[in-house]
């Protein structure tokens, strides 16, 4: 049996996991390379494999860092199942398709920019090639067990990360022998609002962990909404725009909670918010759809409050043309668009258009991994290029890591101490190679054998 890295080895993004048992080939997660354009752009076009090679996918969670290249993957020859919960099986082909949207804008905008004897830009994938990776979702129940190929059994967990995160509780058998790979995909934090805390696993052989926040430890969340509340009340008070880059799954839904609640409470003005993403949109109605992944507390507060998430304070922008408005509409308010790591999409406008005034202010709440934009403006960088154009930053900027879907590295510890038996072999994954070499040493130094925090490429045998 074999377990290979391909991608978010010492690296926050492009999480692809090869499990290989008995001849057969199952990927853990398909996701895009993010981060400068160049170099995401190159790794993204092929895959490190055969995808006519492997036999079924299973995806933690839609986040495009571990499912954007599916599409990919189908077109350059899959014929398999992608095995998801339900939650993800709903929410990975909308954003799937918005992927490919964008990509195919900012192809027509880079190409009516070109000069000439330049490149043709090409979209790494289309929309009709998302369409066709969708049909290969099948949704499974958490907690119940599915044959994935002969030889692999899978059970999705939930990770409390997203709706529909999951983590992988696997059963591998080959030759008269067995072992039990967990995958915690991207692993959320106990007693965050609305889903339900991650969930324990029994026995893990090897456990394969993510390290985002692997040198890290949050703050509380209670001094996070203190200064959250300050924060915005400040920029209020010069009638400023406070910009919040945010996935449109998980982050978006989380700050309009956080926000909603501060105003309700009176702490802080009741000030406009924009979500300005279509796809976070549809993103919230299939939240509503999924209450099997909420905690106790959100389906008593559905139960007693007709807006528990605040959606009525919010207004969604749908139109390109409303999008531009509100770049020439006065403050306060707060706009919420993606992508969350100032990649792509319409957060890019509102940027150019906020980021020269002090009145303004770009409010971090995810990771945003290296080389990315909003790394560079969460780093405090005076300029930055956004679309071909160069632009001062003078709006205040401040993170807000306290509100990370990410367990940090004392979560991390605790989840792989709360394995039973400990984990003969141990795979450190999906974090920066210092978070991954820091989480590494972390589980090491607590009795945990052979861990590694493997290069691209890089396999262990169990």
């Amino acid at each position: 049996m074999r377990l290979t890295a391909y991608g978010a080895a010492r690296n926050v993004t492009g999480s692809k996991h090869l499990l290989t048992v008995g001849g057969r080939r199952v990927l853990l997660d398909c996701g895009l390379v993010q981060g400068p354009r160049a170099e995401s752009e190159r790794r993204n076009r092929s895959l490190p494999f055969h995808a006519s090679s492997i036999d079924a996918v299973l995806l933690t969670h839609a986040h495009l860092d571990h499912s954007g290249s599916l599409p990919t993957l189908v077109k350059s020859g899959f014929r398999g199942t992608i095995l998801a919960t339900h939650a993800t099986a709903d929410l990975a082909p909308i954003l799937l398709a918005d992927a490919a949207y964008l990509q195919e804008l900012d192809a027509r905008y880079l190409n009516a920019r070109r000069r000439r004897g330049e490149r043709e830009v090409l979209p790494i994938y289309t929309q009709r090639d998302a369409e066709v990776a969708a049909a290969r979702f099948a949704g499974v129940d958490y907690g119940r067990p599915v044959q994935v190929v002969p030889g692999v059994t899978a059970t999705f967990r939930e990770a409390g990360h997203i709706l529909g995160s999951a983590i992988l509780e696997i059963t591998a058998r080959e030759a008269g022998r067995s072992a039990a790979v967990v995958f915690t995909g991207d692993l959320g934090r106990p007693g965050m609002p609305i889903l339900r805390d991650p969930e324990n696993v029994r026995e893990a052989d090897v456990l394969l962990t993510e390290s985002t926040y692997g040198s890290r430890v949050h703050a509380s969340v209670g001094d996070a909404l203190e200064r959250l509340a300050r924060f915005v009340s400040r920029v209020a008070a010069r009638r400023g725009k406070i910009i919040v880059p945010a996935f449109a799954v998980g982050r978006t839904q989380a700050i309009v909670y956080e926000l909603h609640a501060l105003m309700r409470e009176r702490r802080i003005p009741s000030v406009p918010i924009f979500v300005d993403s279509p796809l976070a949109l549809r993103a919230t109605e299939i939240l509503k759809r999924h209450p099997e992944c909420f905690d106790a507390d959100m389906n008593a507060l559905i139960r007693r409050d007709d807006d528990p998430l605040g959606f009525s304070r919010v207004t969604y922008v749908q139109s390109a043309g409303d999008s531009q408005a509100l770049d020439r509409r006065p403050g306060p308010m707060v706009i919420v668009s993606a992508s969350g790591m100032c990649e792509g999409g319409r957060v890019l406008h509102h940027l150019k258009a906020a980021l020269g005034s002090r009145r303004n202010a770009v409010m971090i709440v995810g990771y945003q991994a290296e080389g990315t934009l909003g790394r560079r403006i969460a780093d405090g960088i005076d300029r930055v290029r956004i679309l071909g154009g160069t632009y001062a930053v003078r709006a205040e900027v401040a993170a807000f890591d306290e509100f990370s879907s990410h367990a940090d590295r004392e979560g991390l510890l605790a989840f792989a101490k709360g394995i039973r038996r400990t984990p003969r072999r141990t795979v450190v994954v999906h974090g920066s190679e210092e978070d991954s070499l820091s989480l590494a040493s972390l589980l090491s130094e607590n009795g945990f054998p052979g861990v590694i925090a493997p290069l691209d490429g890089e396999s262990i045998e169990f």
